[in-house]
């Protein structure tokens, strides 16, 4: 269990109970798209609102196990950015039916299972604990459902369909907001500049001295795993053979030139 998903679920769970209490509270939380410039907190209030208790403990669970390894992966801070981000997704989208009441964090958990997928997508997930399938099936499974319902009952048996393909929108497009703000980036911009082969190779150097750096007795294993694997690649295969993704990963845990 990592930081941000430990309080996230903390407080999705007490809000349950404190909402449950209070009617009121409840209403002035809950996301009506129409009403969205008259209550502008709504498309964050309404991510820690439920409707049942099957409602909440399947988000939760989502959070639980797709959460820690994507916070591991891209640090606290992006996390809680690309929940937010796919949650407000989720908000905006859900313009839609704008007259629908919607609560839930399905669509921020849409956006963290989209984040899992793109980084681990042949990893096996098992529903119910029997029926195995691939990260990427499991999102692609769960898009195509998305839409056939938005398509033939918008919010029907009472589920916000938008609101759960605005959270695959939403986590896409920070995900790549990030990717591109990453100095991964940076690292491929400099050594793919019209430069002469040497000065490239001894760009190569410099930066394999600084990886070689990188703290991994102070790391998470998930991360150290991951940059052991990494490191292991380049002894045998070259930096040429790296993904951005690997790139990126050496680039955010290494000491900064």
């Amino acid at each position: 269990m990592t930081p941000w998903v430990l309080r996230l679920i903390v407080a999705n769970v007490a809000m349950f109970f404190i909402a449950s209490f209070s009617p009121q509270l409840y209403n002035m939380l809950v996301l009506v798209p129409a009403e969205i410039l008259r209550y502008p907190w709504t498309p964050i209030t309404y991510l820690f609102l439920h409707a049942s208790g099957t409602h909440i403990l399947f988000n939760m669970i989502g959070l639980f196990f797709f959460g820690p390894r994507v916070e591991s992966r891209l640090g606290g801070k992006n996390f809680l950015g690309l929940y937010f981000a796919a949650g407000i997704g989720g908000a905006l989208l859900s313009l839609v039916y704008p007259n629908v009441p919607i609560v839930g964090a399905s669509g921020a958990i849409f956006g963290v299972t989209l984040a899992f997928a793109r980084y681990w997508p042949r990893d096996q997930i098992y529903i119910w604990g029997i029926l195995p399938i691939e990260a990427r099936w499991l999102v692609i499974i769960l898009t195509a459902m998305s839409l056939y319902g938005a398509r033939n009952a918008g919010t029907g048996g009472g589920i916000a369909h938008f609101a759960h393909l605005g959270g695959f929108l939403g986590g896409y497009l920070y995900l790549r907001y990030i990717e591109f703000r990453s100095p991964a980036r940076n690292f491929r911009a400099r050594t793919s500049a019209a430069v002469p082969k040497r000065a490239v190779l001894r760009d190569h150097s410099k930066d394999l001295a600084r990886w070689s750096q990188i703290p991994r007795d102070r790391m998470h294993e998930v991360n150290r795993d991951e940059v052991n694997r990494i490191l292991d690649k380049i002894s045998a295969t070259g930096i040429a053979s790296l993904t951005p993704s690997e790139l990126e990963t050496l680039e955010r845990f290494s000491p900064k030139a």
